[in-house]
């Protein structure tokens, strides 16, 4: 068992939706509930720019600057830094953000949103995962979902995985340009009788293997392209929330962590990011094309 190092300092409150891009020259990730996104530079400079109440993630754009899955719906950053708030998808209930994503091979950009309120089962089925097109259309692709989590697609673009964080596991769907995401199946059992180990955020490596992160189980697992569980990276903090490939020869895993609902002097390195070099190689992240 391998263990990630820790690179920055409690930098966020929710870290997530880590993502390297060269456009960028280094790593971008959200302190989602706080509305930022933090750039790290190759110098390990923290830079931070505001989106909204709620930043939840975040890819880059074919054409320079980046979009950006907020509160409600989507912000497209230009690559002079302008930015244009799209129409709200939802106004009615106020008690639903946006939660996490991903762009497709054909250049489209997903994001899944749940219920603010999750105890006593409260947000059980509440979110929907919704798809941006680069014409500004957007679609509903999932519904009856709660905790909508990572979203990563195989190295031939057929296949992509995905985490509702309460059924305690990856599912994998089959994809095409036309069919979009059909045939959702389970792909591996994350959450065991613990409790502990709930699936969040995830990617892909070069190799096929799907790489998890464990909310409250200290760790991000990989899975095999059959489901096998092949590798576990400790990570030194309780709250892992997702991970990403990056690096000038995207061999570096970057991880993200939250102190969401902790108290200060729990968990010391909560909010922090770390990194590990797994030996594999990840795949470039998949832009938005609009």
């Amino acid at each position: 068992m391998a263990a990630a190092e820790r690179i920055t300092d409690r930098i966020v409150y929710h870290g997530e939706g880590p993502c390297w891009s060269q456009q960028w020259g280094g790593l971008r990730f959200v302190d989602m509930v706080a509305g930022d996104v933090l750039t790290l530079t190759p110098a390990g400079e923290v830079t931070r720019r505001h989106y909204g109440d709620v930043a939840a993630i975040v890819r880059p754009r074919t054409g320079g600057g980046a979009v950006v899955a907020v509160e409600r719906g989507f912000v497209l950053e230009d690559a002079d830094g302008t930015l244009s708030q799209l129409p709200e998808l939802w106004g009615a209930d106020a008690g639903l953000r946006m939660n996490e994503g991903g762009c497709d091979p054909d250049g489209r950009f997903y994001a899944g949103s749940m219920a603010y309120e999750q105890s006593g089962g409260a947000g059980q089925g509440r979110g929907s995962v919704f798809r941006l097109d680069p014409d500004g259309s957007v679609s509903t692709v999932l519904t009856g979902v709660t905790i909508s989590n990572g979203l990563g697609f195989s190295p031939d673009g057929t296949l992509a995985y995905y985490n509702d964080t309460p059924t305690g596991r990856t599912d994998v769907f089959d994809y095409d340009r036309e069919g979009g995401l059909a045939n959702r199946r389970p792909f591996a059992q994350v959450n065991d009788s613990s409790g502990a180990n709930n699936p969040d955020g995830l990617c892909v490596d070069a190799e096929g293997g799907v790489w998890t992160a464990l909310f409250g189980g200290s760790a991000v697992r990989r899975y095999a392209p059959d489901g096998t569980l092949d590798a576990v990276v400790e990570v030194g903090a309780r709250q892992v929330t997702a991970c990403t490939f990056g690096g000038a020869d995207l061999d570096e895993l970057f991880i993200t962590t939250s102190r969401e609902n902790l108290a200060d002097d729990d968990d010391p390195a909560a909010g922090s990011l770390f990194r590990h070099v797994p030996g594999v190689r990840g795949l470039p992240v998949l832009p938005f094309t609009g």
